[in-house]
């Protein structure tokens, strides 16, 4: 529930809420078909960005948490420790 909450709030997802909401508006309600399609394409742009960004951050996190002192070398010293 709480994640819910949290992608709910999401500055990207309102963004690419109003980036839909404002492309209906152009292509119904003016009749401006061609400005409605380009509107509309932002709402995927902004999510892909907001996934890159987060996927980025994760990864970063996952570096240094298997820093020098990581799991990584732990399991390796271990692993070089048996085999010898």
């Amino acid at each position: 529930m709480k994640a819910a909450r949290q992608t709910g709030m999401d500055p990207a997802i309102l963004a690419s809420a109003g980036s839909v909401a404002l492309s209906w508006y152009y292509f119904f309600a003016r009749g401006d078909r061609m400005r409605g399609l380009f509107v509309g394409l932002w709402a995927p742009t902004i999510l892909a960005f907001a996934s890159y960004y987060k996927q980025t951050r994760m990864h970063d996190r996952m570096q240094r948490a298997m820093g020098k002192s990581g799991i990584t070398n732990k399991v390796q010293r271990m692993v070089e420790g048996v085999n010898q």
